[in-house]
């Protein structure tokens, strides 16, 4: 007997000294959480890491110069005046991430107004490093004082936090470091940045940062075993984690509603009914957005590969606008055997196009009568000018199918212009594609600034017109678009030998893309080929390109972060973009070719909503 109650108290010491272990993010973070990024194990996801393909990428000695200049820029330009700005080391906090690494965004009583703030922490569970994290803290704490800087300290539920108090000024000049812009102001017109407030404190094992201490005190109550709601007892959340969270190391979900009802209820225009700024709450009404709930992707690695899933919740009574005109019908999406082996991309996508044809010009007409009576107009008007009984609509709906295939070869040289527009063609399905292609033909003169040219290839006509895009950007390259009808499609290409050799198709016996090696095997891990979205990306060859053109500096880290909305860029920032990374130091693509495969994606609508999975199969190479 005195043995057991001897065992039992051992027992309970053990008990009583172990660290209590934190709670899942899920159930420490508030119900009215908008947005969550969790490493539920961050220890896992760095091992996870580590052994995939790309992390063995960066790790490689053939990296090594690349890599060291990228991290000594890192250093020198982030984390060298973050650390100066916040008394942080960061290398004092490197192997104190032991359990989950977790960022949220809360609504934090935030209804739009410019007055509230969305509430912002970030938790980091340093398990039996809690001493460590204590001692770290103190110092972090005393180097503020020391250089000046303003803090003041409050208890949270009995613990002590402590509050930098800064500015906006402190981001903005680190931005300025990072990237100068192209015309600072003067400093005497420079309007002093917003008041900025960083709590910070640990709770056990627990760090926790965030902008405001309100949040803070709500992860404390969950922490403690408190009643107040929490996230994970949201049914959203819970059908998200339920179907796509469990044991995956690495996770994030969007609470999109209470975001949709806030930018609705924004202020309407002031133009009448028929203006083309329609009110906020229309705007969201009329696209479908109104059915939105939740948005959810997770990540998952095994010795097979890697698997990606991104889901959308809409359910399927509220779905409408452009829910049900992208809506993919569910049939098969295979590669047909025409699709060669050698290209780069593939996407089949089953879209119904009659209707999203007729359901476009619904919603446009619900976001703005004035847009859709133009649009109207347009279709109206084609072709009258040589047959007035000549109805494109009415010629549309009645050739159109329901199929959209796409594929592209490698870029025929490594010039950034022709990696950004590879050889591709794109298949619009047709139950008679002779007429699609005149209706098409006409419709599409309307929109061209030249006359439509046509050719005869194979007893087949081929029409030709300046792109369209030209009349979006004058200054865009010039580009003709080519098309044709054959095989029950009437197939779109600016690439000429593409466009001929799809007419060919039936001559040749090219290997198709569907007998790849393990590619039936690799479909089956996104949910097989007839859910109605099918696609493949051959990465090992995509990249074969780009290496080639990043490393003759014909692409740069600028050509690759352009973004035509934030206009251009002086030389002075593209400079600092650029030396980030010095692609010269990249080595020679065929050293690490091993490290990049293909992938494929499948996906379609269920009664809960929209689901796509990306599956990236293990290189061959790593597997011996």
């Amino acid at each position: 007997m005195k043995y057991r109650f001897l065992l039992v108290a051992v027992f309970l010491g053990f008990a009583i000294a172990a660290p209590a272990q934190v709670p899942p993010p899920e159930k420490l973070l508030p119900n009215d959480t908008l947005l969550l990024v969790t490493a539920p194990d961050a220890t896992k996801l760095l091992s996870v890491f580590t052994n995939s393909p790309h992390g063995q990428l960066w790790n490689d000695p053939a990296l090594k110069p690349f890599r060291d200049k990228f991290v000594a820029k890192f250093k020198s330009d982030l984390a060298v005046p973050l650390e100066k700005e916040f008394g942080i080391k960061f290398s004092d906090y490197e192997g104190l991430v032991n359990g989950q690494f977790t960022f949220a965004l809360t609504q934090n009583g935030w209804q739009g107004g410019t007055n509230e703030s969305v509430g912002w922490i970030f938790l980091m569970d340093t398990r039996d490093k809690s001493e460590v994290l204590k001692t770290n803290l103190a110092q972090m704490q005393k180097k503020w004082i020391e250089s000046g800087k303003q803090i003041k300290t409050e208890k949270i539920r009995d613990l002590e936090f402590t509050t930098l108090l800064t500015t906006t000024d402190v981001l903005t000049n680190l931005m300025d470091r990072l990237i100068p812009r192209a015309a600072a102001a003067p400093v005497e017109t420079k309007s002093p940045g917003r008041k900025l407030e960083i709590t910070v404190g640990q709770s056990g094992s627990l760090l926790l940062v965030a902008n405001t201490p309100k949040v803070i005190e709500k992860v404390l109550v969950q922490q403690a075993g408190g009643l107040a709601p929490s996230l994970s007892g949201e049914a959203s959340y819970e059908a998200a984690h339920n179907a796509m969270f469990r044991d995956a190391p690495l996770y994030i979900w969007m609470n999109v509603k209470p975001l949709l009802d806030i930018f609705a209820s924004g202020p309407a225009s002031s133009a009448s009914d028929n203006s083309l700024m329609p009110s906020p709450e229309k705007l969201v009404l009329s696209l479908g957005l109104g059915g939105l709930k939740t948005a959810a992707l997770s990540y998952r690695s095994a010795a097979e590969g890697a698997t990606i899933q991104f889901s959308l919740a809409i359910p399927e009574a509220n779905r409408k606008g452009i829910f049900n005109i992208l809506r993919p019908e569910t049939k098969e999406a295979s590669p047909p055997v025409f699709v060669p082996a050698d290209v780069t991309k593939f996407m089949r996508w089953r879209l119904n196009l009659p209707n999203a044809l007729t359901g476009l010009e619904d919603m446009l007409t619900e976001i703005s009568p004035a847009l859709g009576g133009a649009v109207k107009l347009i279709m109206e008007s084609a072709g009258k000018d040589k047959d007035q009984d000549f109805d494109l609509k009415k010629e549309l709906l009645a050739s159109l199918g329901d199929d959209y295939i796409s594929y592209e070869r490698k870029p025929a040289t490594g010039a950034a212009a022709d990696i950004n527009s590879p050889p591709s063609v794109h298949l619009l399905g047709s139950p008679g594609s002779d007429k699609l292609a005149s209706a098409m033909r006409i419709g599409m003169s309307l929109l061209s600034p030249s006359p439509v040219e046509e050719r005869d290839f194979l007893g087949r006509k081929i029409y030709n017109l300046a792109s369209p895009a030209v009349l979006l950007d004058p200054t865009a390259a010039k580009r003709n678009l080519n098309f044709s009808a054959s095989g029950g499609y009437v197939a779109f290409s600016s690439d000429v030998p593409m466009l001929e050799e799809y007419l060919r198709s039936s001559e040749t016996k090219a290997k198709p893309l569907s007998e790849t090696i393990g590619f039936a095997e690799a479909a089956e891990k996104v949910g097989g080929m007839g859910l109605g979205l099918f696609g493949y990306s051959n990465q090992k060859e995509g990249m074969r390109a780009t290496f080639a053109a990043l490393k003759s500096e014909s692409a740069t880290l600028a050509d690759l972060l352009k973004n035509p909305a934030s206009g251009a860029k002086t030389p002075a920032e593209e400079k600092k973009i650029n030396e980030w990374a010095d692609f010269s130091l990249l080595p020679p693509y065929d050293s690490v070719s091993k490290y990049f495969h293909y992938s494929v994606y499948g996906g379609g609508y269920n009664a809960n909503g929209f689901t796509v999975k990306f599956f990236y199969p293990a290189p061959p190479e790593l597997k011996k």
